[in-house]
């Protein structure tokens, strides 16, 4: 059976939400932070910052047809400041899915699939997802290297507590 799909959703919207609060987290670091671990095995916060800079930098060539080159999606060398870089690329990923008529295009995500092309609402419901919790589903979670962990259990908390959980994340982890 289908999953029931979801009707008007403002995902643009909620991406953003999402996405304002990581970048209000992010400002909080300082340069010592960077080296400090993340829930993301074997990535130090700053690690984690240039793959979600990357992240933001892709999805904004997507929302502008030019998503398929990859090198769209890498990360560069170090940033002199990743928070500011981090901010910077939140700013453009926002800017380019509100861009007027960008609901109504299809997003080449060559990190999910190099032959099919993705109707901009579900793409950016993967953005949205991936700022929510950073996760993703999927056996690819049990590979060696994989960027997230299969579901951890969780007792008690909220509804954010169990997405967390069901993402691979635990939510009591003392960061």
């Amino acid at each position: 059976m289908a999953a029931p799909e979801i009707q008007n959703v403002d995902i643009v919207g909620l991406d953003a939400r999402a996405v304002r609060a990581s970048v209000l987290v992010v400002s909080q670091a300082s340069a010592a932070d960077l080296a400090r671990p993340t829930p993301c095995a074997d990535w130090t916060l700053a690690d984690l910052l240039a793959h979600m800079t990357a992240q933001h930098n892709g999805f904004a060539a997507a929302a502008a047809g030019e998503g398929a080159d990859l090198v769209r999606w890498q990360t560069g060398a170090p940033a002199a400041d990743p928070v500011g870089e981090y901010a910077a690329a939140a700013g453009r990923v926002l800017a380019a899915f509100a861009a007027a008529g960008v609901l109504a295009r299809e997003f080449a995500l060559p990190q999910i699939s190099t032959q099919l092309r993705f109707p901009a609402a579900e793409a950016i419901g993967f953005h949205f997802v991936d700022y929510v919790v950073h996760g993703c589903d999927g056996e690819r979670r049990r590979r060696p290297g994989a960027a997230f962990a299969p579901r951890v259990p969780v007792t008690g908390g909220g509804a954010l507590d169990e997405i967390v959980a069901r993402l691979g994340r635990r939510p009591d982890w003392p960061g």
